[in-house]
Parts: structure tokens; C-alpha cells; sequence
């Protein structure tokens, strides 16, 4: 049994760890030009004007705190929730531009930079961090046993 505990806290480990680094490059990578990623959410044509500003900067925070959070090891079946919470808003963002047949040549996932089109690899990326973040919810509750 030591053996499978164990075995599931290196899992657990390494997936908190990479969904925290990722969130912290994404954070990052919007920080380090707000503006340019207000451009990048102009072109999702979701929001007024007026909201822009406010949005980017909450996605922001929520990136870098989560990212922060996860990093702490604290309370970590809440973290990897949260995790889910707004990688399934991403995905679903995504997926709904994406039927609405726009084009975006850069998703901003990174802000300006690491440029790429919204397509199907995005969505499918954000699928993944959904599928990561429910592991790690899993692996955090049978570690609390």
C-alpha cells in the first residue's frame, strides 16, 4: 500500500506542479503586456469596451494566484477545483468562438506572446488542463484518507 501512496504523490506532485507553471507563464505572458492582450480579447468580439480593462486584469490575477496557490501545496484539492473551474471556462470560451467562425490569429493564451490561432489545438489543450486539474482534484482526496 506504501507503495501506491507514494506513487501517488509524485503523481500528484508533478501535476500540480506543471498546472501551476503553466498558469504562472500564461499570467506572465498577459502581464508583461496588458495592453497587447486587451487587443487580443478585442478580436474575441465578447466583450463591451468597458469591460476589456477589468477582464484582463481578472484573468491575470486569477492565473497568477492559482498558479501561486498551487505552488504553496496548500489546500490543494480546492486549488486543483479552481484549476477546473477556469480551464473549463477557457475551454468553453473557446470552443464557443470557435463555432462562431472567427477568426483569431492569436488566442492569447500567453498574451502577445507564443502567438497562434484559436483552433481546434486550443481547445483540446484546454482539455487537458481540465483533465489534469480533475486528477489533481482525485489524487489531493486520496491523499486526505
Amino acid at each position: 500500500m506504501t507503495g501506491r501512496l507514494t506513487n501517488n504523490k509524485i503523481f500528484g506532485r508533478f501535476l500540480r506542479f506543471f498546472i501551476a507553471a503553466i498558469l504562472l507563464t500564461t499570467g506572465l505572458g498577459k502581464a508583461l503586456d496588458i495592453h497587447g492582450f486587451v487587443e487580443i480579447l478585442i478580436t474575441y468580439q465578447a466583450f463591451a469596451d468597458w469591460m476589456l480593462y477589468p477582464v484582463a486584469l481578472g484573468m491575470i490575477a486569477a492565473e497568477l494566484i492559482l498558479s501561486f496557490w498551487l505552488f504553496s501545496g496548500r489546500i490543494i484539492f480546492w486549488a486543483a477545483f479552481s484549476s477546473l473551474g477556469l480551464h473549463t471556462v477557457f475551454t468553453l470560451w473557446a470552443s464557443v468562438t470557435v463555432m462562431r467562425g472567427l477568426d483569431i490569429p492569436n488566442c492569447g493564451c500567453f498574451g502577445v506572446f507564443f502567438a497562434r490561432p484559436l483552433d481546434g489545438w486550443t481547445i483540446l489543450e484546454d482539455l487537458v488542463m481540465v483533465a489534469f486539474s480533475g486528477l489533481l482534484m482525485v489524487s489531493a482526496r486520496m491523499l486526505e484518507r
